[in-house]
C-alpha cells in the first residue's frame, strides 16, 4: 500500500523460522543475485523485498538456528543488502519478544517505531501487552496499535459479526496510552489473496477490510511524513 502511493519501500522479513513474505508476494522459488559483493533485494516495482525464504533451497525447509546465527543473519539483511535509496523500510517481525525483534530494534537505530498488532480477545491482548512493554524497556517508539481480525465479514451480505470478543485492541491502546490506528475485519478474501500471492488492497479495494487497511496506511504515511520533516 505504501509503495503504491509512490514511496520507495523496502520490506524485510525477519521471521527466521516462518518466512511468509515470499509466499504472500508470489515470490517463492526466487533466487538472490549479487552486485559489487552485495546481495540485491528482490524487486517488485518500487518495492524491494528481502527474506530468509529466498535463501532456502525448498520452501518447506526447516531453519534450525540458535540465537547467534539468527542475529548474524538479521544484521546482514539490515546492513549488507543493497537497499539503495529508500523512503521507508518495513520490517515484518514474528510475534513475541525473542531474538528477532530484539536484534532488529537494537540494530535499526533511528527508527520511526513499531506498529503493534493484536486480535480482539483477551488472551491475545495479554501477550501483546508484553510486546508494548518490550518496546518501552528498549526505549523504542510505538507508532500505534492495530486490532486485526476484528469481526467477520460475511462474503454474501457484507454483515460484520464479532467472532472474537470485541474491542480488546482499543482497550489495550487506551490502557497503555498509545495511538489506536484502527480495526481490520476478518475477511476470507485476505486469506485467499495471501495464499495466491495477490496484494489484497489492490484487488479488493471496495471491501470493508481494504477500506480499513487504507485508512491505517494513510495515518502511517502522515506520521512518517511528519517524522521526516522533524529529522530534516
Amino acid at each position: 500500500g505504501i509503495a503504491d502511493a509512490g514511496w520507495r519501500v523496502g520490506l524485510l522479513d525477519v521471521d527466521i523460522h516462518g518466512p511468509s513474505i515470499p509466499k504472500m508476494l508470489h515470490l517463492e522459488g526466487t533466487g538472490l543475485c549479487m552486485e559489487n559483493d552485495r546481495i540485491l533485494p528482490v524487486e517488485i516495482g518500487t518495492l524491494k523485498v528481502m527474506s530468509v525464504g529466498f535463501m532456502l533451497e525448498h520452501a518447506d525447509d526447516a531453519v534450525i538456528w540458535r540465537g547467534p546465527m539468527k542475529i548474524s543473519v538479521i544484521q546482514q539483511m539490515l546492513n549488507d543488502i543493497a537497499w539503495g535509496g529508500l523512503d521507508c523500510l518495513v520490517v515484518d517481525c514474528p510475534p513475541g519478544t525473542g531474538d528477532e525483534p530484539l536484534s532488529t530494534c537494537q540494530m535499526l537505530g533511528d527508527a520511526d517505531g513499531a506498529v503493534i498488532v493484536t486480535t480482539p480477545q483477551q488472551v491475545a491482548a495479554s501477550d501483546v501487552a508484553k510486546s508494548i512493554n518490550f518496546c518501552r524497556q528498549l526505549k523504542f517508539p510505538i507508532v500505534g496499535l492495530i486490532e486485526n481480525m476484528s469481526g467477520f465479514v460475511c462474503p454474501h451480505c457484507g454483515e460484520v459479526t464479532d467472532i472474537f470478543a470485541s474491542g480488546g485492541g482499543e482497550a489495550l491502546a487506551s490502557r497503555y496510552d498509545i495511538p489506536f490506528l484502527g480495526k481490520i475485519p476478518l475477511d476470507s478474501r485476505v486469506c485467499r489473496n495471501s495464499d495466491d500471492g495477490v496484494p489484497f488492497i489492490r484487488h479488493s479495494a471496495a471491501t470493508p477490510a481494504a477500506v480499513a487497511f487504507n485508512a491505517i496506511l494513510q495515518q502511517l504515511q502522515l506520521q512518517m511524513t511528519r517524522s521526516e520533516g522533524t529529522k530534516s
